[in-house]
């Protein structure tokens, strides 16, 4: 997937991801846990005739007139907050083109820096998982479409800044690559490969709105829906694979490895669902809003109930993937499940939900 859900909190479309009809019943997998998985059935059958790599065009905004706006105001969660509404038209577009290079350049730096290693692990037999030969060959097509998202990513962000004038600002690195190595930092050595594997697993799974309702609105630059549009039709087949994958790789680990690595699965969730209110607090500063007002945009954007209401929808299918498996069987992994807010309704969360805290 894109791996910018945390950009889009709050967004009403999660529900509706065109990812949706590509589920695993996690029911089957319930026994892949004590024994082999399932024959494995192939979701790249079509691919060399449906890839995006295989069969779309190169995207350029080269010959489209200028368009409403270069991202719709729906998914910059910002955008709807009346001080930012206030702002002055080219400051207010500024807001929606810097989320588009935010959105683009999380995608970019996901499909190539931590996707891709472990596409490249599978497709080579490295990571110690046995598959079936198709399976590890289709990898190699995961890596061929997460390279040619990110191609795609990078050359979005160029263009749309030869065409505005407008120059990105963007950190070093997205913040979920940060939260990410924390996390590695914080697992004993032994466990920090499966770890990221079980990273990518999640961001492969979790359900994004946004791939569902950009390319529908006419308003934005046709590149960027075109753009979105390739990337939603590949990664239906990436969640599918993936959900397989998982109850391979479940099903050859021992039960404490099963319980030590499970209990890291809420924290990767909440390192793509926690959105980078620091960063925004900061950029909208940039426009001229004084610290306060900026403080209360982010405040009330990105209040606890709106984060832990989007978090739950967008993870919910990844959460039955992990049930599927046996994996909240485990107390402390259920409790660890609970604590961040991926078991039950906002209103009966009691227990600190660190993926909600304000920062």
């Amino acid at each position: 997937m894109c791996g910018i859900i945390g950009l889009f909190t709050g967004c009403q479309a999660v529900t509706f991801c065109p990812r949706a009809s590509a589920r695993v019943d996690p029911a089957a997998s319930s026994a892949s846990a004590a024994g082999p998985a399932d024959e494995y059935r192939s979701p790249f059958r079509s691919w060399y005739d449906r890839a995006s790599v295989r069969r779309a065009p190169r995207r350029t905004g080269d010959t489209a007139e200028d368009p409403v706006h270069y991202f719709p105001p729906d998914h910059v969660p910002v955008a709807a907050h009346p001080l930012v509404k206030a702002l002055a038209p080219d400051l207010f577009e500024q807001v929606l083109i810097q989320h588009l290079y935010r959105y683009q350049d999380f995608t970019s730096k996901l499909e190539h820096l931590v996707v891709n290693r472990t596409a490249l692990g599978i497709a080579h037999g490295t990571i110690g998982v046995r598959l079936p030969e198709e399976m590890r060959l289709d990898a190699y097509k995961v890596y061929c479409d997460e390279a040619y998202h990110a191609l795609s990513a990078a050359e979005v962000i160029q263009q749309v800044r030869d065409r505005t004038d407008v120059e990105p600002r963007l950190p070093a690195q997205p913040y979920f690559l940060t939260r990410l190595e924390q996390i590695l930092q914080s697992c004993d050595q032994d466990l920090r490969p499966l770890v990221e594997i079980l990273f990518v697993v999640v961001s492969e799974t979790l359900i994004s709105g946004n791939l569902a309702d950009i390319p529908d609105d006419p308003g934005v630059l046709p590149m960027v829906s075109e753009v979105v549009r390739d990337h939603a039709v590949d990664e239906g087949r990436h969640h599918t694979y993936f959900a397989i994958f998982l109850r391979h790789l479940w099903g050859q680990l021992d039960e404490r490895t099963r319980r030590r690595a499970g209990r890291y699965v809420p924290q990767l969730i909440e390192t793509f669902l926690a959105p980078d209110t620091e960063s925004i607090e900061a950029e909208l500063r940039d426009y001229g809003m004084g610290r306060d007002q900026a403080a209360q945009v982010v405040a009330e954007v990105f209040s606890r109930e709106t984060v832990l209401a989007f978090g739950q929808a967008a993870a919910r299918q990844t959460v039955r993937h992990f049930a599927g498996l046996g994996v909240l069987e485990d107390p402390r992994t259920a409790e660890e499940f609970h604590r961040y807010g991926l078991l039950e309704p906002a209103s009966a969360t009691s227990a600190p939900v660190p993926a909600l805290r304000e920062q």
